[in-house]
């Protein structure tokens, strides 16, 4: 039996929540106990994947574990500017995770770029499209100090033009749901074989 592999990826994203009057937020109730949601899904969700608890048998902590380094994910520029702020550590162990991948995995980071404002790129002009994947990319390699070789595309949505700027630009994948794949073939080449969601080896 050939060996068999599972890839999770986490897309984690907030739009910017500053009142652009006073460049900070403001109280949310609907986070309470937290100042804002931005405080409330970072101490829900991205701090304890920084330190994930890992338990042995008789649920002791045996070890933290970065969920980070172990699987694909991308951050929105937004939400990094953020927490660089308000959460140095968690946004250091989330850097420190595609170091981590990189050295276990032959220079391959988990990181993805993604698109910069979360703009359904399809639906943009020509000029938003091509500046939106550019900005992105740039915050990728200013904070992860490496290259983007992957894509997070806003919802999934994508067209032909968007996939050809990110060719330009170097981008050697992206992610889709299965129903978006129409026609697949194997890394080495060969032939195009028609897929529908139902036939797509996943």
């Amino acid at each position: 039996m050939s060996a068999r592999y599972v890839c999770v990826h986490g897309h984690f994203y907030q739009p910017p929540r500053e009142n652009p009057w006073l460049a900070s937020i403001e109280i949310q109730d609907s986070a309470y106990p937290f100042h804002d949601w931005n405080e409330r899904v970072t101490a829900e969700c991205y701090a304890p994947n920084a330190v994930s608890r890992l338990l042995d048998s008789e649920g002791w902590i045996e070890r933290l574990v970065n969920n980070y380094a172990r699987m694909s994910f991308n951050f929105g520029p937004s939400l990094l500017a953020w927490l660089a702020r308000h959460d140095p550590h968690t946004y250091g162990a989330i850097l420190e995770a595609d170091l981590t991948s990189r050295r276990e995995h032959d220079g391959h980071g988990s990181a993805l770029a993604q698109a910069w404002g979360h703009t359904i790129l399809p639906l943009a002009a020509p000029r938003d499209r091509r500046l939106q994947v550019m900005w992105g990319l740039a915050d990728f390699e200013f904070r992860f100090g490496r290259r983007a070789v992957g894509m997070w595309l806003p919802e999934t949505a994508v067209d032909l033009a968007t996939l050809e700027i990110l060719a330009e630009h170097e981008v050697r994948f992206t992610i889709l749901a299965p129903h978006q794949a129409a026609r697949v073939r194997p890394r080495q080449g060969g032939e195009w074989l028609d897929v529908d969601e139902t036939l797509l080896d996943t």
